[in-house]
């Protein structure tokens, strides 16, 4: 690379964008346009015979392929491995056993979503066996297309399964659940939880038991989190009551249909299609309500405000005058002499030395 010399000594050639001559002493860019004013010219010159190398002077064979020889082996099995599940960073000394308000927050979090899948799944299930249904209705005075008894089957097929895989899914986070909320209500009460987890778990999954175990255990959960009086008896609200209700309902028409599987003839089969159709009908309903008790007690353990709130602002003098027609600021609020303080909109207490004023329309906040 060289640079071609210019004209004059310390003088810069001219830009070869706009053509002007930059004075002396300016910078390497025109004044003008910018331009970086020196002219390079690339010029490309053979290297010394003496300073190549000798692989790089003459051209060797390419080398040979080998053969892939497979998969590593062992003489014996290897003892190394990745855990099991997913990566998580290693236990510092500082961390702690997780608090129950977060596994009850994180189940909450993948509760509710598997539970409108199960909504959705119960629901598809119902709409495949109301459509069987009516073909077994159609086949009484006609022939049945093959293609759509095809999609019937299918259809029912896809939404039995789906809706009991779903079913089984909702239920195991929803014991664990239960379990946790039931700890996360005693300690939020300061009480210790009544039943061990073993009784809860055997609430849930034991035929006859489990109609009235889960209710009851909500109910005390619920009673619990209200920070209600520990020796009064619980009292479920309207909310659990509906879902008990429907709980007990679907557990008892599952064991009905169940059973009836088990008769033989043409009409016992079309009763049993709307066996299944009210019991998926039912399972949907009672997973909407279950979506509503499981928001309903988690948001008692961990309440968030809802709704809107207002923001009391005082201009203060650092920002300057206050605007043309705006509102003056109330006089300080004081308590008499002796007085507790009292509790303000935000739940702090309001002493002497607070002061309360109206805030303007413009300043509230949802």
């Amino acid at each position: 690379m060289s640079v071609p010399p210019a004209s004059t000594p310390g003088a810069l050639p001219p830009c070869p964008r706009c053509g002007r001559q930059a004075p002396s002493g300016i910078g390497p860019f025109c004044p003008w346009c910018g331009r970086y004013l020196a002219a390079l010219e690339w010029v490309a010159s053979p290297p010394d015979p003496g300073t190549v190398p000798e692989s790089v002077r003459a051209p060797s064979a390419p080398p040979r392929a080998r053969r892939y020889p497979g998969p590593p082996r062992y003489r014996t099995p290897p003892r190394w491995g990745l855990p099991v599940g997913p990566w998580r960073y290693p236990p510092g000394p500082q961390d702690g056993p997780v608090p129950v308000l977060e596994r009850v927050r994180g189940l909450s979090a993948q509760l509710v979503p598997v539970l409108w899948v199960t909504l959705g799944a119960c629901a598809l299930a119902a709409v495949a066996e109301v459509w069987r249904y009516g073909l077994l209705l159609a086949s009484r005075a006609d022939a049945l297309s093959a293609s759509a008894v095809g999609w019937s089957d299918a259809l029912v097929w896809f939404g039995g399964w789906a809706s009991v895989a779903a079913t089984l899914a909702s239920g195991v986070l929803l014991v664990q659940w239960s379990l946790w909320t039931s700890r996360a209500a005693a300690d939020r009460a300061g009480t210790r939880p009544a039943r061990s987890r073993r009784t809860v778990v055997l609430g849930w999954l034991v035929p006859g038991w489990n109609l009235v175990a889960p209710g009851s255990l909500l109910a005390e959960t619920e009673h619990a989190a209200l920070e209600l009086p520990a020796g009064r008896t619980p009292r479920p609200s309207r909310e659990l009551l509906v879902w008990w209700a429907l709980w007990g309902v679907c557990v008892a028409l599952a064991a009905v249909t169940l059973l009836w599987r088990l008769r033989s003839g043409t009409q016992a089969l079309a009763d049993g299609v709307v066996l299944h159709a009210w019991l998926d009908v039912l399972a949907a309903v009672t997973a909407w309500r279950t979506v509503r008790v499981v928001r309903r007690i988690s948001g008692l353990l961990e309440p968030s405000p809802q709704g809107r709130r207002e923001l009391l602002v005082r201009p203060s003098q650092a920002t300057g005058p206050a605007r043309a027609g705006s509102r003056p600021a109330a006089a300080p609020v004081t308590d008499p002499p002796g007085a507790s303080p009292t509790a303000g909109p935000d739940g702090h207490p309001v002493g002497a030395d607070r002061s309360v004023e109206p805030a303007p329309a413009a300043d509230r906040s949802g």
